[in-house]
């Protein structure tokens, strides 16, 4: 029997990204949400619909104006430009997850050969205190869907990588 799959549909306010509906199923390990942060990636490519690096919380919460098979949503929190996502972040709970995306405006893509290259990272907060490690993915993609680099790492750091310190710092706000 095939899993369910892992929906991902973005919702904008005034034409920019505002969030990502999950529907199907939530994500069950790391590799899942790094598959799922190609996904947002792919999104964020999209010309004009993200126009700065932005911060997604996960939420658990099935909004009201979802589909039928909707689980929860990333809702873009804030930008890293004007600190915008630290006032916002203290609004979530032990959210599952966090996402940081970046535009293609913004992203010096891995390899030469590519442009128009959009990235992201998610962070999984782990309990260290109780044995359960920190967990992340990184992804990069080209406007055409096309996945330029992808990693995934368990027991991270957070503070030894700039998009997992952002992260950590607004679980910690």
């Amino acid at each position: 029997m095939q899993p369910i799959p892992i929906g991902l549909t973005p919702f904008q306010h005034e034409g920019k990204l505002n969030g990502i509906l999950i529907s199907g199923r939530w994500p069950e390990s790391t590799l899942e949400w790094t598959q799922t942060l190609v996904g947002s990636v792919r999104i964020a490519c999209r010309p004009g619909f993200l126009p700065t690096t932005t911060i997604f919380g996960v939420v658990e919460q099935r909004p009201a104006q979802g589909g039928d098979n909707t689980v929860g949503m990333m809702v873009a929190i804030g930008n890293v430009i004007d600190d915008s996502f630290v006032e916002a972040g203290r609004f979530l709970n032990n959210p599952p997850a966090l996402v940081m995306l970046h535009p293609p405006s913004q992203t010096r893509p891995s390899l030469p050969e590519c442009s128009e290259v959009a990235s992201g990272c998610v962070l999984l907060p782990g309990l260290p205190e109780l044995g359960l490690e920190h967990r992340a993915g990184w992804a990069e993609a080209e406007a055409d869907g096309t996945v330029v680099n992808l990693r995934n790492e368990v027991g991270i750091d957070p503070n030894a990588d700039p998009d997992t310190a952002v992260l950590a710092m607004l679980l910690a706000a």
